[in-house]
């Protein structure tokens, strides 16, 4: 029996499924982040190899019996960590073929249950992807929140931080934004926002991401302000998933939503489908990690079963 292994590390966790050619998965192991720009490189490798081997005591095999491993991790792209994938993993699976690639590469393929599609991803970041009939694969963002990450949760939240004030100090509407994000965050005061934001060492964008529910919450409530963000939050990932489609020569592919976001009905994942012209909200055929085992298979030139 030929055995794969699909590896997804994202921005918080890492899953790691053992997967034969029929898809079916054999073995499972989650870990904490692997994601090298949060833990650095030492630890990230520690949890990858843990957690693949635990993955592969799960599927009561060795790692002298995976074939194949397609892995993507946050903040390790193919693109400039290539080598340093293919170092960590020949460290436990060392006769295994390693398709090295992106988390959200991963999850597009995941998405769409091959490599081909759109997918538009709002989760703490942003961006959109895509892969045509050439196989040129295409990312629109994901650029990290100072150069852009519109639409995301971070970008949400911030806006709404944004709202607030203004509205605090009367330079725009009154938005009920404002106190709730005095009740979230235990803030006695919008003037608490400042020192909080910047007389800090500690990052404050997962926290501001939070927020992004909130704004949404509203939003639904008929909050004008909070709508208006949620709007401008649809229009740029909107954007983000015509950019791709116009790089991949306007071909007509199907599209796939990915993220916290997106995974669920709410006023930015239903306007945004209603901007892509989508006559229902996307569901996935299979997570991430699944995408990263049919990269896997791919890798040894296997066909992936048919529905």
């Amino acid at each position: 029996m030929t055995y794969v292994v699909g590896v997804d590390g994202g921005g918080s966790t890492i899953r790691v499924s053992v997967v034969t050619p029929d898809l079916q998965v054999i073995g499972d192991a989650n870990g904490t982040t692997a994601n090298p720009n949060l833990v650095g490189r030492t630890v990230a490798e520690q949890t990858i190899q843990s957690t693949v081997r635990a993955a592969v005591a799960a599927a009561h095999i060795t790692t002298d019996d995976i074939a194949a491993v397609g892995i993507g991790i946050a903040g390790a792209d193919a693109s400039h960590s290539r080598a340093w994938l293919r170092e960590v993993l020949s460290g436990v699976v060392p006769h295994a073929k390693i398709a090295p690639s992106s988390d959200h590469e991963i999850a597009l393929v995941g998405a769409h249950g091959q490599h081909k599609g759109i997918l538009v991803l709002s989760g703490t970041g942003s961006l959109a992807c895509g892969v045509g009939s050439s196989g040129k694969y295409v990312v629109i963002g994901a650029r990290g929140y100072l150069l852009g990450d519109e639409g995301s949760g971070y970008w949400i939240g911030m806006e709404g931080l944004k709202a607030a004030v203004r509205d605090d100090d009367g330079r725009g509407r009154h938005t009920t934004l404002t106190q709730l994000l005095l009740e979230q965050f235990g803030f006695p005061g919008v003037e608490s926002i400042v020192p909080w934001l910047y007389h800090t060492q500690v990052s404050r964008t997962k926290e501001i991401a939070t927020f992004a529910n909130t704004v949404l919450a509203q939003a639904e409530y008929g909050d004008v302000v909070a709508a208006d963000i949620v709007l401008r939050a649809a229009e740029e990932l909107a954007l983000a998933a015509r950019a791709v489609h116009y790089r991949l020569q306007m071909e007509t592919l199907p599209v796939a939503f990915s993220g916290g976001l997106l995974s669920f009905a709410n006023p930015l994942s239903l306007k945004l489908c209603e901007l892509l012209f989508l006559p229902a909200l996307p569901q996935p055929l299979y997570p991430p990690n699944m995408g990263g085992a049919i990269l896997a298979l791919y890798q040894l030139g296997l066909n992936l079963p048919t529905s």
